[in-house]
Parts: C-alpha cells; sequence; structure tokens
C-alpha cells in the first residue's frame, strides 16, 4: 500500500457526493417504474446508512484505511493525509449520506413495492426466468423446477423419517427437531473440542479419497477457526482458498462464537461440504489444470462449485461417514434445506406465494431454528434466482453419475467419472453434460 493508494482513497470520499445525487436519481426512476426491491427487504437500510457517518470522523468504517496506516506509509505523509480526510468527511462524505438516509428513509422506503415476488415487477415473469438460467445454467423453466423442489422434499423427508424411527424417538417431527437442537449431549463444552473434532473428521475422510478420484490437487489444507473479530456474524463453517504458488494452504474456517448452535450431528456433511471432497478438493485441483486462462482456473458458476460441495456432502457413506443415525439425519438436514429452497425461490417469485406461506412450509419441512428460517426466506426474497443453484447442480452430479453407470455397465469406475466431471473446471451444467455425454460415448 502507498501514499498513491491513499490519494486515490481521497479522490473516491471526495466523489462521494456526486454518487449519491446520481443513485437518488436512479432511486427515483425506480419507483416510476414500479421497480424497487419489496419493502420488507429494506427495513434495516436506513440505519446502516446512518451507520456510516458517526460524529467522529475517525469512528467512520469509511475512513478506516486511516484509522492505522502500514509501515509502507511514511510517517511524514500520515498527519496530511488523515487530516485530508477529516476534511472530505465532514465538508462533503457525511452530508452526502445525510442526504441518502433522509431520501431513503422519508421517501424511498415508503414508496416501495408491498409484493414480494419478481413476478409483480413489470415484465417480471420473463426477468425471473432469465436470473433462474442464469443461476442455474440450464434451460429449466420455474415450473419445473418447483415441481422437482417438491418431489426432492417429498423423497428426503420419507428418508427423515425413517432415521427418527430407527432412534426409537417417541414424538413428532417437530419434537426430534426441538430435541437435536437443545439436548447437550449434541453440543461440545469447549471450542478447542470443536475443532479436534473438525480435524478428526477431515483426516477420516483424506484416506478414502483415492477410492473415489485418480487425481488429488497437491495443495494441502488446514482446519482452523473463524476469528473472533467476525465470528458473530459469520456462518458455521466456510472454505478458503489457498495458493501453490504463494505456498498458501486452503483453510476449512469452522466457527467456535455460540457453541450451543454448533450441533455435532452436523459436522461430517459440514466438513465433507467445504474441505474434501467438496470446495477444497474441487477448487484446488482447477487451480492447478495447466493450459486453461486464468477464469477459468480461478471464476466459478454457483450452481456447478456449490452443487459439488452438496453432491460430496453425499458421498459420505462412501468414506465411512454417517454410522450415527443423528449424523445421518444431519446431512438429510442439509439436502433438505436446499430442496426447500426450490419450492420457495420458485413459489415466491413465479407463483405469488406469500412471506408467511414461505416462512410456514420451511418449518414444516426442515428442522432448522425460527431465527435461521426467517433470515434464509428473507434472502429468496432479497436474491431471486441465487438459492436455486446449489440442489440443481448436486442433482445433475447425480444424475450424469447414474447415466454413466447404466451405460457403461461393469466397466464403470467411479474414479474416471469424477476425474471426467471436474476436469475442466467450474463449468455451466448444460456445458457439463455435453462433455460427460461426448466422454460416455468414447468409452463404449
Amino acid at each position: 500500500t502507498s501514499v498513491q493508494d491513499y490519494e486515490n482513497i481521497l479522490a473516491r470520499l471526495n466523489g462521494v457526493p456526486a454518487l449519491v445525487d446520481q443513485a437518488i436519481v436512479l432511486l427515483g426512476k425506480g419507483l416510476e417504474a414500479g421497480i424497487t426491491p419489496p419493502r420488507v427487504t429494506l427495513r434495516d437500510v436506513p440505519d446502516q446508512i446512518r451507520g456510516l457517518t458517526p460524529d467522529d470522523p475517525m469512528a467512520s468504517p469509511l475512513l478506516q484505511p486511516f484509522a492505522q496506516f502500514p509501515a509502507s506509509v511514511p510517517a511524514t505523509e500520515r498527519e496530511r493525509l488523515t487530516r485530508a480526510a477529516r476534511d472530505a468527511y465532514t465538508q462533503r462524505v457525511a452530508p452526502a449520506y445525510r442526504k441518502l438516509y433522509d431520501y431513503v428513509a422519508g421517501t424511498y422506503v415508503p414508496k416501495a413495492r408491498e409484493s414480494i415476488g419478481m413476478r409483480e415487477l413489470p415484465d417480471g415473469p420473463a426477468w425471473y426466468a432469465y436470473r433462474v438460467r442464469q443461476f442455474t445454467t440450464t434451460s429449466l423453466s420455474p415450473d419445473q423446477i418447483h415441481a422437482l423442489g417438491l418431489r426432492e422434499v417429498k423423497r428426503i423427508r420419507a428418508l427423515m423419517d425413517s432415521v427418527i424411527a430407527a432412534t426409537g424417538f417417541k414424538g413428532s417431527f417437530a419434537d426430534f427437531a426441538r430435541f437435536l437442537r437443545t439436548d447437550p449431549q449434541f453440543f461440545y463444552d469447549d471450542s478447542a473440542s470443536l475443532v479436534r473434532a473438525y480435524r478428526d473428521i477431515a483426516k477420516r475422510a483424506d484416506p478414502g479419497l483415492i477410492k473415489l478420484f485418480g487425481r488429488l490437487p497437491r495443495l494441502p489444507y488446514g482446519v482452523t477457526t473463524v476469528p473472533s473479530f467476525m465470528a458473530k456474524s459469520q456462518t458455521t463453517a466456510y472454505y478458503q482458498g489457498g495458493s501453490l504458488q504463494a505456498g498458501r494452504p486452503g483453510y476449512f474456517f469452522v466457527n467456535t462464537y455460540d457453541l450451543k448452535s454448533r450441533p455435532k450431528w452436523e459436522m461430517e456433511a459440514l466438513s465433507l461440504h467445504e474441505a474434501v471432497p467438496g470446495h477444497h478438493l474441487q477448487i484446488a485441483l482447477a487451480q492447478e489444470l495447466d493450459g486453461l486462462p486464468e477464469f477459468r482456473r480461478y471464476g466459478g458458476y454457483t450452481a456447478f462449485v456449490e452443487g459439488w460441495g452438496l453432491y460430496a456432502e453425499g458421498l459420505g457413506p462412501e468414506l465411512g461417514m454417517y454410522q450415527d443415525p443423528y449424523s445421518k439425519f444431519g446431512q438429510l438436514t442439509y439436502e433438505m434445506w436446499r430442496a426447500v429452497r426450490l419450492v420457495l425461490d420458485t413459489g415466491i417469485h413465479a407463483m405469488g406465494w406469500t412471506r408467511e406461506q414461505a416462512l410456514q412450509f420451511f418449518k414444516d419441512n426442515a428442522p432448522k431454528a425460527e431465527q435461521d428460517i426467517t433470515v434464509e426466506v428473507d434472502r429468496y426474497i432479497a436474491w431471486p434466482g441465487q438459492a436455486l443453484a446449489y440442489k440443481i447442480g448436486q442433482l445433475k452430479f447425480r444424475e450424469l453419475r447414474d447415466s454413466t453407470a447404466a451405460a457403461l455397465g461393469t466397466r464403470f469406475d467411479i474414479r474416471a467419472y469424477h476425474d471426467e466431471a471436474l476436469r475442466n473446471g467450474a463449468l455451466p451444467l448444460d456445458l457439463l453434460e455435453q462433455d460427460v455425454r461426448e466422454w460416455i460415448a468414447k468409452q463404449r
């Protein structure tokens, strides 16, 4: 980071008034055209805008770079840059954002649409169908996806009910879900035990990979904790890619904040999704491919990347996982969550479902906490089509595996199928299918 980088930040800060004026004009055009986000998704936006402009300039997140300079910026320059940042904030940035707050809180949010589905927008059905194609990278229609989702919910629910019966639990589906979320046997008492258990799962998964893949990545990965400063607002677990060139491994981050929301029964499915054979294996292999441009090695499509992660959860039995019925139920819970998305996203945006209908369907079919369900449904309302990618991708990987096995019979090799599916990096699903079917034809 250089002095010039800081000069660039100052230039952007001084440009905030023009940016805000343009944003207000565009928001007004959206109101005139009837194209706005649903009002329910905007409820926190005014306070978020106000949070950017505290009275003390140095307390604003916009001036965070000036609160702590890197060693590469000379001490002689720091006072000048900080003074310039304070002046820009006081004279231009804060007044502009307060103007934006007044407009959003006083005009935009009150006039934003009450409806939640894209079908209520001008040309909404066609617009939503386009987003479905964009996120799933297939030609499936919203109606086809809705029907597929209902079938998957029914199939997975039957499996969940059979697992509940196998445990000998007496009570309703909701009672069992409450039992899983509250019984002390399902939680660790300290962070170190949780992390140790995740590392144990990872090492149990590693040896089985050679039975499922002919090619494995050279890049190793580690299991570590989510940094404390971001743990409260971060998800249960996530993957961060590494780099062979930079000598940096991939990392599977696990969240140790609020241990009573980190049940043991979800840990195997999460590990397989985020680490191996899920995100780490797929992303590291893509980075190591020779002869491909960087956008192919480092880019991706949600339907492929997240579809592979969900498909990887289903490889658990072949890796010796889910021996415990509660862990198996955990895997089914994650799969059900993604199946419910197919029903709700299309229900809301193509079929006129209300928010209350969506919340109730989720509660009836997926054993998640009520706060999590509310956040999820509001995400589907605010981000039409995106949540479809996970399950559609998983089903495509499974469908192509079944097709390959049926076509090749006794010559089917699961390792060869997986290698072929990952050979080109992340692809649109229609292209993946074309590639695999051409590969099958060559094997015959």
